[in-house]
């Protein structure tokens, strides 16, 4: 018998509205404010001349600026009640409460944890500054920075905990300027990758404040932080803030900016506390966006477009059964449920320079989705379908979360992963560690290990069908550069009634797949067959760098993939040499890095 489809229509935003908001704002309560005889009023005032619907006051580790407003309206409307007021007294009164009316303020505070990581602490309008006050205070916030409004606070709570404490106390947690200094995702920094990990994957951080929203490529930190990134499998909504310290711009420093200068805009039904709050912990990651004028809108989906297809993302210019595109949207349904979840836009190529194709009768076509994948799909799980528009034209995105029943199977026997940027059917080691609870990316919000585990490969030049390693899971010694963390690795091989199969490890999350042939090899996995099969490694002229090589580089659709070797010492047994294929950028880490290439410079294969 059939299910009942389960109806998640989205596709209608029924009046919604596009916020700018910046929620990033200090005032003369931080001490090093730049501007001076700035008024509280004339930060309100900045405020809606820039068009800003929302702010927060995020003085460093205290609330003195939002509380000495809060003191002076009181006292004018003291006055006023009384009929002391001044005439400038009267007037002020008056455009403090017709801009606290127009523009939504949240009271808030930047929080300086240990190690000077910041922290912005963003809460409802209603929030009494005493309350406040008390959570800087269990943050560790001496008393007199609490007066001061000062970054450097000492021995303060780290930063695990102040996303913690925030959330409980219902404000929003997020990690400042993340990318830059005394941000949390230590770009750039050789060390700490486990701490990276549970500082900008915790469940308790709502999203993360980024410098360089708007910029396109391969090495932003919206693009590091999108889900497919190994070790990194919870994708983060990333905003923009000004950081204020000034109402306009510095003429003679550019990067100390203004208010408003870096602003996001969000979608929502009403601006309010709740409706923002609802869209940072929702997964519908096109609700925010940079703020940008109405004559250069931001397009999510062309952005999504130029980032390529990936381990969470994928596109198809039609649903038809016909050219089989229904039968492959559906497969990769069942993928990402199994894997980390993901986003399939229909309607449109993966070629960013191809028009958009755009789908007709959207009701209907959703309708029709819906049904079958409720058919084909078991168990059921809910996903979200809505139309998005891009250059004029609609395009459906279904939304599926990482399943909480897995595995998925489409027709109740043909189970899917999904495989850096295709969805395959999973063999049976793959399908075992799925039942047994290791899917093959699950999203952790604790903090594992960035380094991942070695293997030691046997040397296929000794002409021995080794099996792999019963110590798979050494960690390397003296300090060497781990594996990559994407592609495959061939582990051992054996040759039975003239076939032979491999063990393949998957670097990318360290399952062993046995007993592949070449014949029932998925793509990477038939290449990495064919060149381990062809491959004497003793012929091999390797250009090593310490204990590091690339074999080769190529690109296929649009990704340079690389292969590598290195020498790996084991405490009492001779050196040995490991191969990785297909590796992607995403992977290179350490040593390896120094191999990357610029993707404009390699061709086509």
């Amino acid at each position: 018998m059939a299910r009942k489809p389960q109806r998640r229509h989205n596709n209608r935003k029924k009046s919604r509205t596009w916020y700018t908001i910046d929620l990033h704002i200090h005032t003369p309560g931080s001490d090093d404010y730049q501007q001076d005889d700035v008024t509280y009023l004339d930060i309100l005032k900045q405020a809606e001349v820039r068009g800003l619907n929302a702010i927060a006051f995020t003085d460093h580790n205290t609330v003195k600026g939002y509380q000495e407003m809060l003191a002076e309206i009181d006292r004018l409307k003291y006055l006023s009640a009384l009929g002391r007021a001044e005439p400038d007294e009267t007037r002020r009164l008056a455009e403090y409460e017709r801009l606290l009316d127009k523009i939504l303020l949240f009271p808030g505070f930047e929080f300086t944890a240990t190690l000077g990581f910041h922290i912005l602490g963003i809460f409802p309008p209603d929030t009494p500054v005493r309350q406040l006050e008390h959570i800087l205070l269990s943050l560790r916030v001496p008393l007199e920075v609490l007066e001061q409004g000062s970054s450097a606070v000492g021995a303060s709570s780290d930063v695990l905990t102040a996303y913690k404490v925030i959330r409980e106390a219902g404000g929003l947690a997020i990690a400042a300027h993340a990318n830059s200094a005394h941000g949390v995702a230590m770009r750039g920094v050789d060390f700490g990758g486990q701490t990276r990990i549970a500082y900008t994957q915790d469940d308790n951080l709502h999203a993360l404040e980024v410098t360089d929203l708007e910029k396109r490529g391969r090495y932003t930190t919206a693009r590091f932080f999108d889900g497919t990134k190994p070790g990194y499998p919870r994708r983060m909504r990333c905003i923009q803030g000004s950081d204020a310290h000034r109402l306009t711009v510095n003429p003679q420093r550019p990067k100390d900016l203004g208010m408003g200068d870096r602003a996001t805009e969000i979608l929502l039904p009403d601006c309010s506390f709740d409706a923002i709050k609802a869209v940072f912990e929702g997964t519908d990651f096109s609700l925010t966006r940079p703020y940008r004028s109405s004559r250069d809108p931001f397009d999510h989906v062309q952005a999504a477009r130029e980032e390529g297809e990936s381990i969470v993302q994928a596109f198809h210019p039609s649903m038809t059964r016909k050219g089989g595109y229904l039968n492959r949207i559906t497969e990769d349904v069942c993928a990402f449920a199994n894997t980390n979840g993901g986003t399939i836009y229909i309607g449109i190529s993966r070629n960013p320079t191809d028009p958009p194709v755009g789908v007709g009768r959207v009701n209907s076509t959703i309708e029709k989705l819906y049904a079958e994948i409720d058919q084909r799909l078991s168990p059921s799980m809910d996903i979200e379908i809505d139309t998005l528009t891009t250059q004029k034209k609609a395009v459906l995105r279904i939304q599926v979360p990482r399943g909480d029943k897995i595995p998925y199977a489409l027709d109740e026997n043909k189970i899917y992963i999904r495989d850096e940027a295709e969805s395959t059917v999973a063999v049976r080691d793959e399908i075992v560690s799925l039942v047994m609870g290791n899917a093959p990316t699950p999203r952790t919000t604790s903090a594992p290990t960035d380094e991942p585990l070695a293997t030691i490969t046997p040397d296929p030049s000794s002409g021995e069908p080794d099996a792999p390693s019963s110590d798979i899971n050494v960690i390397l010694e003296n300090g060497e550069t781990a594996a990559p963390r994407t592609g495959v690795e061939v582990v051992g091989t054996e040759k039975r009634r003239g076939t032979y199969y491999h063990v393949m490890r998957d670097l990318r999350n360290g399952n062993i797949i046995h007993n592949v042939t070449r014949s029932s090899a998925r793509r990477l996995w038939h290449y990495a067959i064919q060149q381990a099969e062809k491959t004497n490694p003793a012929e091999l002229q390797i250009d090593w760098k310490d204990d590091a090589a690339c074999i080769r580089y190529y690109k296929k659709a649009g990704t340079v993939r690389y292969d590598l070797a290195q020498k790996v010492k084991k405490k009492g047994k001779k050196t040995q040499t490991r191969f990785y294929y297909g590796v992607t950028e995403d992977g290179m880490h350490g040593a390896w890095t120094q191999f990357i290439q610029d993707a404009d410079d390699v061709s086509e294969e």
